[in-house]
């Protein structure tokens, strides 16, 4: 049995508490300073309140200031913060824990630099960090909700260090949690970020054909997909990631389509409501596919400007941001994703 620190009680991080407690681990889980209430809560009958299911028997919870005592003898931390959680996870845990100790991140997202760069959040980690740690992430079809549901499923561990995946892999694997695992940090990471900023883009298409007749259709939904992938592989390819790692992408996306926060942004604004009246229809809910669709399409934009991409490669995404930046009305650039392959 090892001892497992899960840093971060919202959805996701709450979430791989059912993996690591079916496999006898005993699971320390901290809350953020935004997850008192969820602490509170879950230690009374272990009821999260986001995630609204009972985590497993046995976990032990943790305010934010008790996390030191949470990490004492800690084999593995995962890393359950959001996106807009990656600032506090930088400054507060990363700088406290012994470089022995590997972390593994659900967090999920790209950072835009000046110059054009995409850059992964364990990359991001290191060079905030500026000591070494084993920084690994996990990616793939999975949403928190099903996952506590045990309803099976297939994702990828990454990292530089293949035996510590396997280790990882073992601790972690179970008839319903199958990983995989690759060292293309980038490549896996850079594919699964992407994966929120293309839900929006489909989601585009529910909202639209709710609008016209109000009658679900699934021909412009696959067709956007399609292109969604499409897109993915060249921003992949161009930030050196290897394009294997499009299918944990393309389960990803698949599953964000079916639900969630980005489903429903896309479908607001498919539906013929601007961002800024979308936006106020959703007060108070993250919203991590909008600011995947900033970054990653003014990291385009820039690196066009350079001479290193084309705009016309990525119609889809130049739209969504349209949309977001430059307040466009929906208008999906069909005649753009036509192609001849002869």
């Amino acid at each position: 049995m090892s001892v497992i620190t899960i840093i971060g009680a919202g959805q996701m991080g709450s979430a791989m508490s059912f993996p690591a407690r079916a496999n006898g681990h005993e699971v320390r889980l901290v809350g953020t300073p935004l997850d008192a209430e969820i602490i509170d809560r879950a230690r009374q009958d272990h009821w999260h309140l986001n995630l609204k299911r009972f985590l497993p028997e046995g976990v032990k919870y943790y305010q934010c200031a008790e996390m030191r005592e949470a990490l004492l003898g800690a084999d593995l931390l995962i890393g359950g913060v959001s996106s807009f959680g990656v600032d506090w996870f930088c400054d507060n845990v990363l700088p406290v824990i012994p470089e022995s100790l590997p972390v593994l991140s659900v967090t999920k997202g790209l950072l835009n630099l000046p110059d054009g760069s995409l850059i992964t959040y364990p990359e991001l980690y290191r060079q905030r960090l500026g000591r070494k740690l084993s920084l690994n992430a996990v990616g793939g079809p999975c949403t928190s909700y099903e996952l506590a549901d045990l309803d099976p499923t297939t994702v990828c561990f990454c990292g530089e260090d293949a035996q510590l995946l396997r280790k990882l892999r073992d601790m972690l694997r179970t008839d319903y949690y199958h990983i995989s695992i690759t060292t293309d940090v980038t490549g896996l990471e850079v594919a699964v970020a992407l994966k929120n900023a293309y839900a929006l883009g489909v989601s585009l298409a529910i909202g639209m054909a709710e609008k016209r007749d109000g009658k679900q259709h699934y021909n412009s939904q696959a067709a956007l997909f399609g292109q969604s992938l499409k897109e993915m592989r060249r921003l992949l390819r161009h930030l050196g990631g290897g394009e294997d790692n499009i299918i944990f992408g393309a389960g990803d996306l698949y599953v964000t389509v079916f639900g969630g926060r980005t489903r429903m942004i896309g479908t607001l604004l498919g539906r013929g409501l601007s961002f800024a009246e979308a936006r106020e229809e959703l007060k108070g809910v993250t919203l991590e596919s909008v600011v995947i669709v900033t970054r990653a399409a003014a990291a385009v934009r820039k690196k066009a400007a350079l001479g290193e991409l084309r705009e016309a490669d990525f119609p889809l995404l130049l739209h969504c941001d349209d949309i977001i930046t430059r307040g466009r009305e929906v208008g999906i650039p069909w005649q753009a994703f036509e192609e001849e392959y002869c």
